[in-house]
């Protein structure tokens, strides 16, 4: 996933985070999302105040027109060709960011995969969520660096022990909000599904999940965010990224190195956050919709 990450030119994935951003959540979150990843991409030491100007024209772009709005508009209009010109020179710490983010995509996807259907078993079975319950209890409660211990022995120091260390921390929330999501669907629904001939899987795939979708983005979002959050630790075992940075930081006293690569994740992380959220948003009112209608179906068959 970071190779793949780093073969991408930047401004084609900066295109589609913009893209989701303005799609998902608004164009305000869209020239937010635009700034943060060139900032990233450029850094503070080539480019910041460039892309100060920037900012300050695309907010004027947003504000009513007047006269003082028009003059500071041509003003940073004559002002474009430079940041252009200067936004050719990259320093920041783009690769780094890429590297974190292939980290944790990596460990979200896996994660999910074994999260939701483990979610959904908990859900259909006591048994099963009386023998996974003190499983997630531990995961949840076992301080992040124990699981270092046993992966740097098994796995040595590197990649894979990040990997596994930021599944067991991420994956409890994905398995807690997808059997919550089943287990709170309407019994209405329920009903309406076996009364219109419904077998199991098709119970379980056409109105279980469908309706346990928002609870389940949910699990997505704070497993990416879990997953987000081990980065710091992970570099202690020799995960590469913006975490290493970080550890460097720490580790020489660098305040300013521990600021800008600390806001780059600050960053990436709010970006993450916001367009995910959308999903569940969006699959709340779809949710609410579909119970409407099928509540009016019924009511509809009980007047007949």
């Amino acid at each position: 996933m970071e190779a793949f990450l780093l073969f991408i030119p930047p401004w084609l994935i900066i295109a589609i985070f913009v893209g989701f951003a303005f799609w998902r959540v608004s164009y305000r979150f869209a020239i937010f999302t635009a700034l943060s990843l060139l900032l990233i991409l450029y850094g503070f030491a080539n480019g910041f105040w460039e892309l100060t100007i920037l900012a300050i024209w695309l907010a004027l772009l947003s504000l009513k027109r007047n006269k003082l709005t028009y003059v500071l508009s041509a003003i940073s209009y004559l002002y474009l060709p430079y940041v252009l010109y200067e936004l050719g020179k990259p320093l920041g710490y783009w690769d780094d960011t890429m590297i974190t983010l292939g980290l944790i995509l990596n460990s979200t996807l896996i994660s999910l995969i074994i999260g939701i259907p483990l979610g959904i078993c908990m859900a259909k079975s006591r048994y099963v969520e009386y023998i996974i319950r003190p499983v997630l209890d531990l995961m949840q409660t076992m301080p992040a660096f124990v699981y270092l211990i046993p992966a740097t022995i098994l796995f040595n120091i590197g990649y894979s022990v990040g990997i596994i260390a930021t599944i067991i921390f991420a994956m409890p929330p994905a398995v807690r909000l997808t059997h919550l999501g089943i287990r709170q669907v309407n019994r209405e629904l329920l009903e309406a599904g076996r009364s219109f001939g419904c077998t199991y899987w098709q119970l379980l795939f056409k109105v279980q999940l469908p309706n346990a979708m928002p609870s389940i983005m949910t699990g997505v979002n704070q497993c990416l965010m879990m997953s987000l959050s081990m980065v710091i630790i992970g570099s202690m075992v020799g995960v590469e990224g913006l975490g290493q940075l970080v550890n460097k930081s720490l580790t020489t006293l660098n305040i300013s190195l521990g600021f800008k690569s600390g806001l780059a994740v600050v960053l990436l992380a709010v970006i993450l956050d916001r367009i995910t959220e959308s999903f569940g948003r969006s699959q709340l009112d779809k949710r609410k919709s579909r119970i409407e209608w099928i509540k009016e179906r019924l009511h509809n068959l009980q007047d007949n």
